[in-house]
C-alpha cells in the first residue's frame, strides 16, 4: 500500500495526490515549506514548525487557506495514517492554481501538502568519524533578494551548491554571502568551536534560522557553552577547533575537513559529540 497524503483538506491516497500544472508552486517555486522531523512517535518541535512556516507565508504575502492549530492537526493527522514512528515530514504550501503570469493574486487558494515517510539520513560512517566538504563558489542570495529567514520552495540557489559538493566527491558546500561571510551549508546550519566558545553565524549573515540550530544553542547554553551569534570567515573556518553542522535531517553531525584542511585532529570533537548525544536524548524525550 502507498503512503497517504495530505492534499488540500483531506488525506488521499498517494496515486491521487496530484499538483495542477498552473500550480505557482511548480511554476515558480512560489511556496513555503518545512521538514520536520518523528522520534518516538512523537512530532519534535513542531510548534516552531509551524510558527516559522506562517511566518515565512506573511513574509511572501502567501495566505495559508487554513489556521495553525487546524495545520498542526492535519500534521498529525498525517503521521497517525502512515504509522510514522521513526520519520521525516513535509509539509508545503504553495500559492496555489494561477494562470502562467506572475502575479501571484491570480491564484485563488492556497495548496497544502503534508507528506510523512521515512527518512534516508548520512551514513552512521560520517558521525562517528565526521565528514569533509567544500566552499561553493555558488553565493548565497541576497537577504534584499529574498529573507533568508523564509523557508520558500525555491531552493535553486542552495541546489547549485549542491551540485558543487557532489562534484567535489563530497556531502555538502559552505555557501558565502556577498561581504564574504560564512552563510550556511546547502541545507544545513554552520557552527565551529574555539577556545571552548560556540560560534553560528546570524541569520543577517545569511543563514535560515534552523530549528535544530536553535535546540542546539539552547542545550550548548544550559551547559554552561557560551554561544556567540557573529561573522565567520573562511579563515575561522579553516582554524576551529572543531566545525559541525546541524539541520532537520543531519541533526549533528561533525565536518573534519574543508578544502583540503584538517579541521581540529581530523576526528569530531568532544563538544560536537557532547551535542549529539544532548540532541539524540531532547529529540527522544519530548515531543512536540
Amino acid at each position: 500500500m502507498g503512503l497517504k497524503i495530505w492534499m488540500g483538506d483531506k488525506l488521499v491516497d498517494e496515486s491521487l495526490a496530484k499538483v495542477s500544472v498552473f500550480d505557482h508552486g511548480l511554476l515558480y517555486g512560489d511556496g513555503v515549506f518545512e521538514g520536520i522531523r518523528v522520534y518516538s512517535g512523537k512530532i519534535f518541535e513542531l510548534g516552531a514548525h509551524l510558527k516559522r512556516l506562517y511566518e515565512s507565508a506573511k513574509v511572501i504575502r502567501l495566505e495559508i487557506s487554513m489556521g495553525i492549530d487546524a495545520m498542526g492537526d492535519a500534521v498529525r493527522a498525517t503521521v497517525a495514517a502512515n504509522n510514522i514512528s521513526e520519520g521525516y515530514i513535509r509539509l508545503i504550501v504553495t500559492r496555489g492554481v494561477g494562470d502562467l503570469g506572475l502575479n501571484p493574486f491570480s491564484c485563488q487558494r492556497s495548496g497544502v501538502i503534508i507528506i510523512a515517510d521515512s527518512i534516508q539520513l548520512y551514513p552512521e560512517e560520517f558521525y562517528e568519524k565526521g565528514m569533509r566538504v567544500v566552499s561553493a563558489s555558488t553565493m548565497r542570495c541576497h537577504p534584499m533578494s529574498l529573507p533568508p529567514q523564509v523557508k520558500s520552495l525555491n531552493y535553486l540557489n542552495n541546489i547549485l551548491a549542491k551540485i558543487e559538493a557532489i562534484d567535489s566527491g563530497v556531502p555538502e558546500a559552505i555557501m558565502y554571502n556577498h561581504d564574504g561571510f560564512v552563510a550556511e551549508a546547502s541545507g544545513d546550519n554552520v557552527f565551529i568551536v574555539r577556545d571552548g566558545i560556540l560560534f553560528t553565524p546570524p541569520s543577517q549573515a545569511g543563514s535560515l534560522e534552523g530549528i535544530t540550530r536553535k535546540v542546539v544553542m539552547r542545550i550548548a547554553r544550559a551547559n554552561g557553552i557560551e554561544v556567540i551569534e557573529e561573522n565567520l570567515t573562511r579563515f575561522d573556518l579553516y582554524v576551529a577547533d572543531e566545525f559541525f553542522l546541524t539541520g532537520t535531517a543531519a541533526e549533528v553531525i561533525g565536518v573534519v575537513g574543508i578544502d583540503g584542511m584538517v579541521i581540529g585532529d581530523g576526528k569530531p570533537g568532544s563538544m560536537t559529540k557532547m551535542l549529539r548525544e544532548k540532541f539524540f536524548e531532547c529529540a527522544h524525550g519530548r515531543g512536540e
